[in-house]
């Protein structure tokens, strides 16, 4: 059964509308079996049959369904193998959207019409009743997916599709959507987000990337470059934000374009960063690149605000992983520590490595419920609600979670030692992991930016309220 509702939808959700509105309400929740290995939090609260309110039936089954994607496909070997070549194999994308996986990256609702089969949480040869794609469902799959331990393989698998085609499945036109959304949500084509630029990355109403209109009004000229843009070196299509507005008209003067990487005058080139290498980061360069009035994205001089709009759920999607990814550290450390020896006994023994353990699980298990916590939020709002109410929150939680992130690598690295400053072997998570850490830290807002942002919604919400 859905426990929520979509986090797109545009009708608020009333007070008994959803079973798990009524479960907390009544004190009431599910408490699924065991789940993993039970290794000291390795795994969310309730796979240790934690009760809970905010999962059913259709959560476990769906948790099991993308394990068991996830221990297939996303094994250590890959992870390494596609981090060495700095990109994913396509063929990874289709068994995502053949498992029934990839569609759900975009957020709720499941897109249907659009990939021409329904949501089915249930893995192949069982079944259920029927239920709602939700929020809940997709923090299932995005922590499951995330278990891999590289975030340039999450990012590259999930993370274009995740924040570049949203834009076009909420505001671009009915024609433009059945053409583009179908073939990414299918895995037969990849799609980027380019918004920050070489002199703009939090301060995106300054961006520079020029779109000027032809005089015949058919198409525009698109001349920029774009920095630091996931998937950028694969992908199919570039969701744009550009300057269509005269010099100096700040976020006034945004506007949103599809650009297709067959157009003439688009380069990409592959940017050598510290981690994060599966993921195609790319630095794009567009060249009078002409660009039919058709891929227009809403309307012109109004993408600001879909840039904001789509942020939350941007945002949303870092708390997710680098949580998840902090727990890995957490997981990868415990394991390591019940078997190696120092000193004649082994780490487990050590009160310090027991109170660097206890650390690292505090601080995961209180953002984990953190973030249960919002998402419920996210289950119970329609966007236009969320938008003016949890900006704020994500923010600040983000922050919480990439800083629990960068703690957990720093800790994890010092259990493991040595072993955590060499690739591959047992420190191979680890290694990775500190590596990317401010490939969290800074994408989708810096903590300084984020953590001003969430003091500054608060203040904003306080006084509005005190005129009333």
């Amino acid at each position: 059964i859905s426990l929520c509702m979509s986090s797109l939808s545009n009708t608020t959700m009333g007070a008994s509308s959803s079973p798990s509105e009524s479960a907390v309400a009544t004190g009431a929740a599910s408490r699924p079996g065991l789940f993993g290995s039970q290794l000291p939090w390795a795994d969310p609260a309730w796979y240790r049959a934690h009760a809970s309110p905010y999962y059913g039936p259709s959560h476990a089954a769906f948790r099991l369904k993308v394990r068991a994607f996830v221990d297939k496909e996303l094994t250590s070997s890959n992870c390494t193998a596609w981090d060495e070549k700095k990109a994913l194999p396509r063929a990874i994308f289709k068994k995502a959207f053949e498992a029934g996986l990839l569609p759900g990256v975009v957020g709720p609702p499941w897109p249907t019409a659009l990939v021409g089969r329904s949501f089915n949480p249930y893995p192949a040869g069982t079944n259920g009743p029927n239920a709602e794609f939700d929020a809940f469902h997709e923090l299932i799959l995005v922590d499951e997916i995330c278990r891999c331990g590289s975030g340039g393989v999450v990012w590259g698998l999930v993370e274009g599709l995740q924040i570049g085609l949203p834009p076009v499945l909420l505001f671009g036109s009915q024609a433009l959507r059945e053409r583009v959304a179908p073939s990414c949500l299918r895995g037969d084509k990849v799609i980027c987000l380019c918004i920050s630029e070489p002199t703009h990355g939090s301060d995106v109403a300054n961006l520079k990337c020029d779109a000027q209109l032809s005089e015949d009004g058919t198409h525009y000229v698109v001349n920029g470059e774009k920095k630091w843009i996931t998937n950028g070196m694969f992908a199919d299509y570039f969701t744009v934000a550009v300057r269509t507005g005269k010099p100096g008209s700040a976020h006034k003067g945004i506007s949103f374009l599809l650009i297709e990487r067959n157009m003439p005058g688009v380069s990409t080139r592959q940017m050598l960063c510290s981690g994060v290498w599966a993921s195609g980061t790319a630095f794009v360069t567009f060249e009078d690149v002409k660009v039919p009035v058709d891929n227009l994205i809403g309307k012109q001089d109004e993408a600001f605000k879909y840039i904001m709009y789509n942020f939350n759920h941007e945002r949303w999607g870092f708390v997710v992983q680098a949580n998840r990814f902090a727990r890995v550290c957490l997981e990868e450390s415990a394991k390591y520590a019940m078997k190696r020896r120092t000193f004649g006994k082994r780490l487990i023994e050590h009160p310090v490595i027991r109170w660097k353990l206890a650390e690292m699980a505090r601080q995961v298990e209180a953002t984990h419920a953190a973030l249960e916590t919002l998402t419920y939020q996210m289950c119970t709002m329609n966007k236009t609600e969320q938008n003016a109410k949890l900006g704020g929150d994500i923010a600040l939680l983000k922050v919480q979670a990439t800083k629990v992130f960068e703690y957990c690598a720093r800790e994890a690295a010092q259990i493991f030692g040595g072993a955590s400053y060499v690739r591959g072997g047992q420190g191979e998570k680890v290694e990775r992991l500190y590596r990317e850490v401010r490939a969290y830290a800074i994408p989708g807002g810096s903590e300084e930016i984020l953590l001003d942002f969430g003091v500054r919604d608060a203040v904003r919400r306080y006084e509005s309220q005190s005129k009333m």
